[in-house]
């Protein structure tokens, strides 16, 4: 057992350097600023090629948070919350269809462990939209784990998608919100100067922290709802496995 904990840790120290020299060696900073320009430039191209990333990106566990700030800056606050909010639900989507079928076994194997789950899937029998607003707001599961781990329960597909768009869009506009601050495509990595337009910057401001503002009050509120419907089972409790979706 210890060996194999070493192994372990010796691998993870082996990527992690891996990645370090990766940072030091390579332009990555210059790759992400030409990328970046590349993709505002391209209009429906670079949109569609940024949809493309997204779903791909999320169906392989990756955050979705940076391509969501990079939106902000390539389109604005609002073309890129326009752009990102449909995308980001057709992504969930297709990892809910997938969690539903083909990778329903893999699914089930790994939310199994999360003590809340069989509590969430009896709930969303009953109050399914509701239930899912309220996941997307303040995430009980990450992204990812939620997308899929959602298509093995009884909530529907349609409230899953209409309750995926409305609870994520406070959120999705706060994360765009903030990529549109970047004012060029050099200042990426860099603090945001006031520059010229002092009035300007600072109603940009006044409307992002707005926008946080709304979205972590609804997190917050989420929160507090979802603890009080989703109780954690008691440890002697044996979770019951979760019921076939409806067809």
């Amino acid at each position: 057992m210890t060996g194999l904990i070493n192994r372990r840790a010796l691998v993870a120290l082996l990527l992690f350097a891996g990645l370090v020299a990766v940072a030091v060696l390579l332009p990555l900073e210059r790759w992400v600023v030409d990328g970046v320009t590349a993709l505002r430039a391209a209009g429906l191209v670079g949109a569609l090629v940024y949809a493309a990333v997204y779903v791909v990106a999320t169906l392989a566990f990756l955050p979705a948070a940076p391509l969501t700030v990079g939106a902000g800056f390539a389109y604005g606050p609002v073309v890129g919350t326009l752009l990102v909010s449909p995308v980001s639900v057709l992504a969930a989507s297709a990892a809910f269809a997938l969690g539903r079928t083909v990778a329903r076994p893999w699914v089930a194997r790994r939310v199994a462990r999360r003590p809340r789950f069989a509590a969430l899937d009896a709930a969303l029998g009953a109050g399914g939209l509701k239930l899912v607003v309220l996941l997307r707001l303040s995430p009980l599961l990450p992204f990812s784990v939620t997308n899929y781990g959602l298509g093995l329960t009884q909530v529907r597909a349609s409230h899953f998608v209409l309750g995926s768009w409305l609870g994520m869009l406070p959120v999705t506009a706060a994360f765009v919100s903030l990529g549109a601050l970047v004012p060029s495509p050099d200042a990426l990595g860099q603090p945001v100067s006031a520059g010229d337009g002092a009035l300007r910057t600072a109603l940009t401001w006044i409307g992002v922290a707005a926008t946080v503002a709304v979205a972590v009050l609804l997190t917050r509120a989420a929160r507090a709802a979802l603890a009080r419907a989703l109780p954690l089972p008691t440890p002697d409790a044996a979770p019951p496995a979760p019921q076939e979706p409806p067809r």
